[in-house]
Order: C-alpha cells, then structure tokens, then sequence
C-alpha cells in the first residue's frame, strides 16, 4: 500500500464518518468503490477487491454506527425497540447474504450494489413529503419482515444496511427522519457483526489477498478508515439535530442518486471523470 493508498483512504474516512452520523448510513456506499479501487491499483484481482471492498466496509461500519448511535441516542432519536429486532433479525440475515456473495461474481456484486442505491433514492425522490408524517408503525412483526431483506442486503453487498433502511424507514415505516437515521444506526450495529463473521469465514483460505488479511476483511485498510472516521461520526450527528428533515432527506438522496450511477458505470460509459 502506497502513501497515495493511505492519504485517500484516510481522507475516504473523514467523509465517511460525517456521512455516517449525519445521514445514518454506514458509509459502505461512499467506501467501496474507494477501497474496490485501491486494491485494484495494489495489484489484487478485481473478483477478489469487489469483496474484500464489501469485507472490509462491515468492519469500519461498526465503529461508526456505534459512534454516532451514541450521540443519536443522547438526543432520544433511537427506536431501540426496532433496532434491537431489526438488527438481531438482521444479523442472522447477513451472514447469509455474505455467504451468497462468496459465491457471486465481483462484477455482478458491484452492479446489483449499485442498482439497489440508485431505486432506493430514485423512490425517496419520489414519494410526497406529506406521506412519510404519519404515525409511524410500531408492530415487531412488520420491522421483522424488512430487517429479513436489510439483512442479506447488508451481508451481499458490505453495506451497513442504513442506505437501504433509511428509505424503508420513512417510506414504509413511516419514522420521521430523524428518527429514521437514529434508528437505522443502532439497527447496523448489528447487522454489520453479522456481515464481518460471514466476509471472515468464507474469505479463509482464498489465495491472492493482501497483506494482514483476515478472510475478505483488511486489517490495514480498516484501520485507516476507522480512525479518521469515528470521531467525525459524532460531528455528523450533531449536525444533523440542527438541520430539517426535509433538507436532511434531500442530500441522503443526492449521494445515493450518485454513488448509485457511479458503481454501475454510467458516469465511465459517459466518459466523465466524476
């Protein structure tokens, strides 16, 4: 790993800890064509960096979304009712969706990740501000029902599982924003546990990893993420209490709208440097 690999990851980290506590997103989204790319410049085989991207994200998901569930949960945000099932329901469900993705195509992981961020914003783009006020839904069997799909979504594709659980949240769950973000964080805590034993477990043994690999999860590539990540984590979600839901909802929307297009290729098919 190069001094160029660690400034952009560490840099990737800053972004990614804002963004987590501000949008309460694990951030995987914003990692994984970042770390997709740096271990293709390291000389590893795309198949293998595509889940080693994934891998890795699950384990830097968790400092953040502790960290910024912490602040969260200090303003009384958290739904720690449905993040406790959600996430537990969730946790089961990842590792087998990280088992799926073992078994899967770099290629094909990289665009289906893309695909499910980009209807994910395209549908919060869509939906009626007076749609996602009311009373929020509170039966255990409805959060059980979508933490099934948050799970093997979160262990497939390395996300923490807030970039599709925000929108489910507002859109189905009917949270306020606010609250949405909160609880998506505390419910990733989680899940991402969950994606971590699976990316370890079916990553053993694979040959042409990078060097302090553990399966699909990279030691030094998770450092770095980490540490420039968790503390501006908290500094995400201070700022989201002092900004309006709608404001809030409205740049979820435009980095999922772009991170969504970028992983798919449409911004290289076009030819813009984006």
């Amino acid at each position: 790993m190069t001094i160029v690999h660690i400034i952009t990851l560490l840099g990737t980290g800053i972004v990614v800890g804002f963004a987590s506590g501000l949008l309460g997103v694990g951030g995987g989204f914003i990692m994984a064509p970042v770390q997709y790319f740096v271990f293709m410049d390291m000389g590893v085989p795309a198949d293998v960096a595509i889940k080693m991207a994934f891998g890795t994200n699950l384990l830097v998901i968790l400092f953040t979304a502790s960290s910024g569930t912490w602040r969260h949960s200090r303003k009384g945000a958290v739904y720690w009712r449905a993040a406790i099932i959600m996430g537990t329901c969730g946790l089961v469900f990842a590792i087998v969706g990280s088992t799926l993705a073992a078994y899967l195509p770099g290629e094909v992981l990289k665009i289906a990740f893309g695909v499910i961020v980009l209807i994910s914003g395209i549908r919060m783009l869509a939906v009626k501000t007076r749609q996602i006020e009311r009373e929020p839904v509170k039966n255990p069997r409805v959060w059980f029902a979508w933490a099934v799909p948050l799970g093997i979504i979160t262990g497939m594709l390395g996300l923490g599982g807030g970039v599709v659980a925000v929108p489910i949240m507002v859109l189905a769950l009917r949270f306020k924003m606010h609250n949405a973000v909160a609880t998506s964080l505390a419910m990733i805590i989680f899940n991402s546990i969950g994606g971590i034993i699976g990316y370890i477990v079916n990553g053993l043994g694979v040959p042409d990893l990078p060097a302090y690999s553990i399966g699909y999860v990279n030691l030094v590539s998770g450092f770095l993420l980490v540490v420039s990540s968790i503390g501006m984590a908290q500094v995400g979600a201070i700022t989201a209490h002092k900004l309006p839901g709608k404001q809030l909802r409205f740049i979820f929307i435009l980095l999922m709208l772009y991170i969504g297009l970028k992983m798919i290729g449409v911004f290289d098919w076009l030819g813009w440097p984006v």
